[in-house]
């Protein structure tokens, strides 16, 4: 390793990629229910078809498209809702039917009842009259035996619904990661632990510590485990802070003290226990982050700034957790945009501005939020785009951009 290199942004995601270890958490089999956010171990596939009828798209008449013409008025032979069982269609009427109500035998159309005048007993189609209309198929979704979702998908509301439409209950999950989170510095005070709602501010050279508790509640997002610790500025206490946690987790995530002031321990710790593997990104912010392993298991090491805490997380420990957890390294969405500001000041680093979106037609415009400063937490909150600028890089009015989805 040469701490003297910075690694550009890509490298790094490679880098990350090729070491995220082969392994992955115990399986464990839950209903699919309490399975929002996990991760699949293994393909699903339906166990039914999906309608598992055809069945009626809206409320109206379901008939036989060739024994009727437009303007004849019908029978209405029977009432089906959707839950019940129909009987074939008697030749030459019509069955009130209701949306999502199975088609009966016999039927080959369903005409909306606002294309009809009825009663009880009769029916008249004024229009829409056509073989087809208005029947969503046996299996027009699913069949059964077809792969619903792959492995390695992180499952969302909307593959709950999915498999739970083919017909299956439970799923194979990877179990969630334990992830420790350490937070350095001896100028850190815990506000929740302070005496009243209200205990004014902190003593002279202290902060209230923000940065682990926003950094857990990110895991929890991604459906890890998270373990806050606290380690001194002393390299003894680093290094027993953090054998603590890797034998405790499954990975380890430490919060400042990995640049290279005397009061930075993260590095020395890590290398006693385990080795770093690189170090310092050609970003901004976030340059200085680690990582390495040790005892067979990532370490990685963010900023001790809020903002370049929270950037460096969502670029590089998310896409690698997704990866760790069982399911893909996935770098953050990148979108074209242009610029809807302008700004003379370059850097030798590429930098992401903290930025928001403010037109999306024709063309996404975004211009930056707040102080840029890494310790800034406001802007942050504004933002939902991060805005990358390229090396030595001035900004005009229109032109070509690209933005990170935050």
């Amino acid at each position: 390793m040469n701490d003297r290199v910075s690694l550009s942004l890509e490298d790094a995601w490679s880098r990350l990629e090729a070491a995220v270890p082969a392994a992955r958490p115990r399986i464990e089999r839950v209903p699919v229910t309490e399975a929002n956010g996990r991760v699949l171990a293994e393909l699903v596939t339906a166990r039914a078809d999906s309608p598992p009828a055809d069945n009626s798209a809206m409320d109206g008449f379901a008939l036989n498209s060739k024994d009727v013409r437009t303007g004849q008025s019908l029978n209405v032979s029977q009432r089906i809702a959707a839950g019940t069982a129909p009987h074939a269609l008697e030749p030459g009427t019509a069955a009130r039917i209701f949306t999502g109500a199975v088609i009966p035998d016999g039927a080959d159309s369903v005409v909306i009842q606002e294309n009809c005048d009825f009663s009880d007993t009769q029916v008249t189609i004024r229009e829409g009259l056509r073989a087809g209309a208005n029947i969503r198929r046996r299996a027009g979704d699913i069949s059964q035996g077809d792969v619903v979702v792959d492995a390695h998908t992180r499952l969302r509301p909307q593959e709950m619904g999915l498999i739970l439409s083919a017909g299956v209950a439970e799923v194979a999950v990877y179990a969630p990661l334990r992830v420790g989170v350490i937070a350095t510095g001896d100028e850190l005070i815990d506000v929740t632990s302070l005496e009243g709602p209200d205990s004014g501010a902190p003593a002279t050279g202290k902060i209230f510590e923000s940065n682990s508790p926003m950094i857990a509640a990110r895991l929890q997002d991604l459906g890890c485990v998270a373990s806050r610790y606290r380690a001194r500025d002393t390299k003894v206490d680093t290094i027993s802070v953090l054998s603590r946690a890797i034998d405790e987790n499954d990975m380890v995530l430490t919060i400042g003290g990995v640049s290279v002031g005397e009061e930075d321990h993260v590095q020395v710790a890590l290398n006693h226990i385990g080795r770093t593997e690189f170090w310092k990104i050609n970003i901004k912010p976030g340059k200085p982050f680690l990582f390495g392993t040790a005892s067979g298991k990532p370490v990685m090491g963010l900023p001790g700034n809020p903002v370049s805490s929270f950037v460096t997380f969502h670029l590089f420990c998310t896409p690698f957790l997704q990866q760790l957890q069982g399911g893909r390294f996935t770098r953050p969405v990148r979108l074209p945009a242009v610029a809807g500001f302008s700004s003379d000041r370059v850097s030798d680093r590429v930098d992401h501005l903290r930025g928001r979106i403010v037109s999306y037609s024709p063309e996404l415009v975004v211009e930056p939020v707040g102080t840029q400063s890494s310790s800034i937490q406001g802007a942050l909150c504004a933002a939902d785009v991060l805005i990358v600028i390229p090396v030595n890089t001035p900004v005009a009015v229109g032109q070509p951009l690209t933005v990170m989805l935050l």
